[in-house]
């Protein structure tokens, strides 16, 4: 069995991972809450995990690996969005043509990401029973309390291992002074946090646990402990029938660094109380922030970049020809190729400029393995080395060297077998004779041609040389001759283009 190493948030370290059972190896992420398009920070995640499922699947075999990732349903932020886009129907109903919409097209962006759909995808609308069994659990053992109608987690009652604050590294004081602004009168200590709520009058609400008179609905962090029970523990002999601790944890826990603390902490405080474990998870993994053209994305930026105006931007100039389904999917593949550029611990910034780049490199790799599929017909096992790299914490900046090196040799075989494993490569776009997507377009666009010399003198001046002679060989390829001289005013290097004529 292939040994693999992943760095652990627990314990701050690389560790061997070794699964508790490797005939089902279980992963649960957090997904997203389902009020708006998900951005391109949403993408990440999604596109992170995705590779740790497929290198699982690698591993264990398709059939013993368990992806959970949930969709939560329901959030003060989905109300909110629901009055203000569907005016004239009920919240109940407004509430639900938002989320099944948003739910929709975020299943199309991540297809189109290359994605594989996990195993489950549990909305919390779907396991409110489970919320409180789990909640009446955390009551029985005085990790709760009752107060105006809400039922609050009490953290001072976590006496033995994991302590509160632990996972996220940081001090009671600290976690204290943050929790004191705007404390809720009903709270007994300013770090208890939510776990039912009751529904103002209008609002969605469901029955209340432990007998409370209103309808009430769920905090955000026993959404995640109660599905990941439902669909990685109870099924296997965990859950809250099960008196055996060590029954009660599963492989992997993963999401954005943003997500530790609270919603990681809160998690683990949650369930190892209710399972008297000492953990939720053996391996909890987190990718890095994003940024965009080197700023933190926010509206007020300017810079909010959804999947989806990613997906229908036309950064690479194609024929007339080309249907938008797969546009956008060369697209959500290009945007893919991106980010595997960076490690999923790193903090990645996003450029149109690298989408740009990415998109060409990409494209000859699809020339390349067109031009040599009938060498592609014998089955063959995926390269050692890149497993290798994939197994190392999943380092795919080391996977991608790999397979432009496969490339530079013209080894179609171990190229087309490795974009099979990092998601992507799309069959249909190779077999079929006459895809849209290699059909060369009749005219030249000539911004387009400018935007890439610009980008080629960058290189030059930054002295990157093998990247400029790169972008080059891509115009001469397309008939675009360069011609490099110098500004008899400032010496600075020019270039100018001109079409080849056959």
């Amino acid at each position: 069995m292939k040994e693999l190493r992943f760095y652990n948030t627990l314990t701050r370290k690389k560790e061997n991972f070794t699964p508790i059972d490797p005939t089902r190896v279980r992963l649960y992420v957090c997904g997203p809450t389902v009020y708006d398009y998900a951005h391109i920070g949403n993408a990440r995640p999604v596109i992170v995990f995705d590779i740790l499922f497929r290198l699982l699947r690698h591993v264990y075999g398709n059939e013993h690996v368990l992806y959970a990732r949930n969709i939560t349903d329901v959030d003060d932020k989905i109300n909110a969005r629901a009055v203000f886009e569907y005016p004239n129907l009920s919240l109940n109903d407004a509430i639900r043509q938002l989320t099944e919409r948003t739910y929709c097209q975020f299943q199309q962006d991540t297809i189109a990401l290359g994605c594989l759909l996990p195993t489950s995808q549990p909305r919390a609308t779907e396991h409110l029973e489970e919320m409180r069994s789990l909640i009446e659990r955390l009551l029985e053992k005085g990790h709760a309390y009752k107060a105006e109608n809400h039922i609050l987690f009490s953290v001072s009652s976590i006496k033995n291992p994991p302590h509160y604050g632990a996972f996220a590294n940081r001090s009671l004081d600290e976690m204290r002074a943050g929790a004191r602004i705007d404390v809720a009168a009903y709270k007994r200590e300013e770090m208890d946090f939510v776990l039912w709520k009751p529904s103002v009058e209008g609002e969605p609400g469901w029955e209340s646990p432990a007998g409370i008179p209103v309808l009430g609905r769920p905090g955000w962090h026993i959404e995640c402990s109660a599905m990941s029970m439902a669909k990685l523990l109870a099924p296997y002999g965990g859950g809250l029938t099960c008196d055996d601790p060590t029954a009660n944890v599963f492989d992997i826990h993963g999401g954005g660094l943003d997500l530790i603390f609270p919603h990681h902490e809160n998690e683990i405080a949650q369930s190892c109380s209710a399972f008297g474990t000492e953990r939720m998870a053996n391996f909890w993994m987190h990718n890095g922030f994003l940024q965009v053209e080197g700023k933190k994305m926010s509206k007020s930026f300017g810079n909010f970049i959804t999947i989806r105006s990613v997906l229908e931007n036309n950064f690479l100039e194609f024929n007339g020809i080309l249907i938008d389904e797969m546009k956008k999917n060369w697209a959500g593949l290009s945007a893919r190729f991106s980010m595997l550029q960076t490690h999923y611990r790193e903090p990645l910034n996003w450029t149109a400029q690298r989408l740009i780049q990415s998109s060409g490199e990409l494209y000859r790799w699809y020339e390349l393995l067109r031009s040599k599929k009938s060498e592609m017909e014998n089955n063959e096992a995926i390269n050692d080395t890149l497993i290798d790299a994939l197994s190392d914490d999943l380092n795919t900046p080391k996977a991608l060297t790999l397979l432009r090196k496969f490339y530079k040799e013209g080894n179609a075989l171990a190229l087309s077998n490795g974009m099979n494993l990092l998601g992507l490569l799309r069959q249909e776009w190779i077999k079929e004779i006459d895809c849209p997507l290699f059909i060369k377009k009749t005219f030249l666009d000539s911004k387009f041609i400018d935007q890439r010399i610009a980008e080629r003198l960058r290189l030059i001046h930054n002295k990157e040389w093998e990247a400029a002679d790169t972008i080059r060989d891509e115009l001469a390829a397309e008939g675009v001759l360069l011609k490099d001289s110098k500004d008899p005013q400032s010496g600075e290097r020019i270039t100018v283009w001109e079409i080849k004529r056959f």
